[in-house]
């Protein structure tokens, strides 16, 4: 009699079978996992954007708070200096060209806006929104912070707002509370 050397059909089914039940375990962890660290994520670039209004207003007086996010962001040439019209106090990717008047940056699964709450300069308010692209996949809450730096997540929320939200929605308590 020959003596078998390496595994059968049923043996390798079964390892199979085990990797694919790990996996099943495995997956929605990681997705949930993932979604928590974007959460968190936009948490903390809110208080980015908070920071970066705040020492705008502060080296910009007369303008007040910035009205859009390219206001916040970097030069588009490299040579040229920070002012005002671009004050260097974000990175690119969330002060991005589209950033202006309530259009969208997209970063780890979010959209940021900023909408001025005054007609004019001086911008004397603002509401900066952390919106999910895609609702409990990249995402499962909408954050706001208004001139006061509060950053407040929807505590009820079952969908995306799909824009900036406004400052009246994020002043309303048990709408949108203090993020803990």
């Amino acid at each position: 009699m020959r003596k078998q050397k390496g595994f059968s059909l049923i043996e390798l089914l079964i390892v199979v079978a085990i990797i694919l039940i790990i996996a099943a375990i495995a997956i929605p962890n990681l997705l949930r996992s993932k979604m928590s660290a974007n959460n968190s994520a936009a948490a903390s670039t809110m208080r980015t954007i908070n920071t970066a209004q705040v020492t705008y207003s502060t080296s910009y007086p007369t303008n007040g708070y910035s009205p859009d996010l390219v206001t916040l962001g970097p030069q588009t040439a490299a040579a040229t200096p920070c002012d005002a019209s671009h004050a260097c106090l974000l990175d690119g990717v969330v002060a991005c060209t589209a950033g202006v008047a309530g259009t969208a940056c997209p970063k780890s699964g979010f959209n940021y806006y900023i909408k001025s709450e005054s007609a004019g300069v001086p911008y004397g308010d603002y509401t900066a929104t952390a919106d999910p692209i895609t609702w409990d996949s990249t995402g499962n809450r909408t954050f706001c912070s208004l001139a006061d730096a509060v950053i407040k997540s929807h505590t009820g929320a079952t969908a995306s707002v799909g824009g900036p939200v406004a400052a009246a929605d994020c002043g309303t308590p048990g709408t949108y509370d203090p993020i803990q």
